[in-house]
């Protein structure tokens, strides 16, 4: 039983591992993303105004002729988009606002509310790319509360909307850091702020963890293991972006948002030491690491994405290291209700626990999930115990 156990398991954990083109797909043209190719990135910006809403930045010249030359309104007259600036070729530019004003007809873009898809542009050399577009509404006048809604739609475009959907909530929050800036229909800051600002918007928010596993290298392992044991991570001698790196990294490793919140903080405020990444050597020096069999296993995994220079297939590595954690954290919990009442079962919890890996881990969440359950703490007490004597006779 034991021997048949494992193996499945350990089929199971090579399956979670194993993320190949061939079951992904996340390669060449799927994502519009090849090692030898830089990835070629785009960004546009428009003014949305209601019908109803007085022309923006009257005594602009400049802005008004191109209000005069680039805008865009449907059939209903009901809004109308602006260009207000744009890296896309000039000939692609108007598919995108045929495709934008296509969305608003339908209800299909709501403020502050990404949506990812693929656009088809003749003119770029991918010819369909992933598309993520975001209407940004302007606040409204606290004197005319119904007046129509104006604001600016943010198309950010590259790779594929299958890549792009990975870094769904990195995007989100990409597009809300624009939200001061854009609170003026003239946007005097478009030349210093805006346009450096998107754009960077891939390199900010889909390299990042790129970044973080070609400074980390083997690493890595002890990166995973604080992200799942809530444990913090005080990143030395190094700049706000690497900092930044790195705590996104650990928040979109760990499995905050899976599991409850208040579980979260008690496994925290239990953590003893920080996790010290002192970057004034490379690759950095690390201070009090903790690892497991499960964390080193997926070392490789990671190293070989990264060689690829390939975010789209590391995030997704990312996201089955998670999914492999959640499915023995239920099965772990499945196996102490049963231990409540059958010895063969805790039998069985002490196999699970030897073979997976990441006992530590399981053991550390399971005792802050069932901290009010009396039975099911004094299971977990006696697996503890098993896991300590067989880390001293490992």
């Amino acid at each position: 039983m034991f021997t048949s156990q494992t193996s499945m398991q350990t089929s199971s954990f090579q399956d979670s591992i194993d993320v190949e083109e061939k079951d992904i797909d996340y390669d060449n043209e799927d994502i519009g993303y090849n090692q030898k190719i830089q990835l070629n990135c785009y960004y546009t910006i428009y003014l949305y105004q209601g019908t109803r809403s007085e022309a923006a930045a009257d005594g602009n010249v400049a802005w008004s002729q191109r209000r005069t030359d680039s805008t865009a309104s449907t059939s209903q007259e009901d809004f109308s988009l602006t260009l207000v600036d744009s890296s896309l070729p000039s000939e692609a530019e108007p598919e995108l606002r045929c495709y934008i004003s296509r969305r608003l007809s339908k209800g299909a873009l709501l403020g502050g509310m990404g949506n990812i898809a693929t656009v088809e542009l003749s003119s770029v050399p991918e010819a369909a790319v992933g598309c993520y577009c975001c209407l940004v509404e302007q606040e409204r006048s606290p004197e005319q509360p119904d007046a129509e809604a104006n604001g600016y739609v943010i198309c950010l475009m590259g790779g594929s909307e299958k890549g792009l959907n990975l870094f769904r909530l990195e995007l989100d929050k990409y597009v809300q850091g624009l939200q001061s800036s854009l609170q003026t229909p003239e946007l005097v800051n478009l030349e210093n702020e805006i346009r450096p600002y998107l754009s960077r918007w891939y390199e900010e928010s889909v390299m990042h963890i790129h970044r973080v596993v070609q400074m980390a290298q083997g690493s890595i392992c002890f990166l995973l293991h604080a992200a799942l044991s809530h444990k913090h991570v005080e990143v030395t001698n190094a700049d706000d972006r690497t900092k930044a790196d790195v705590a996104r990294f650990i928040r979109a490793a760990s499995l905050q948002g899976l599991v409850q919140e208040d579980m979260c903080k008690t496994i925290s405020q239990e953590a003893l030491t920080d996790l010290i990444v002192d970057c004034s050597t490379s690759p950095p020096m690390l201070s009090n690491t903790v690892s497991n069999r499960f964390c080193d296993d997926w070392i490789q995994a990671f190293l070989k994405a990264a060689e690829r220079c390939n975010p789209f297939l590391l995030r997704q590595i990312l996201e089955n290291f998670k999914l492999k954690a959640i499915q023995d954290m239920n099965s772990l919990k499945r196996f102490i209700r049963q231990a409540e009442s059958s010895h063969y079962a805790l039998f069985r919890c002490c196999q699970f626990l030897q073979s997976c890996g990441n006992g530590d881990v399981l053991i550390q969440n399971a005792r802050a999930e069932h901290r009010d359950m009396p039975e099911a703490c004094s299971i977990i007490h006696v697996l503890d115990e098993f896991l300590s004597e067989q880390r001293a006779q490992g």
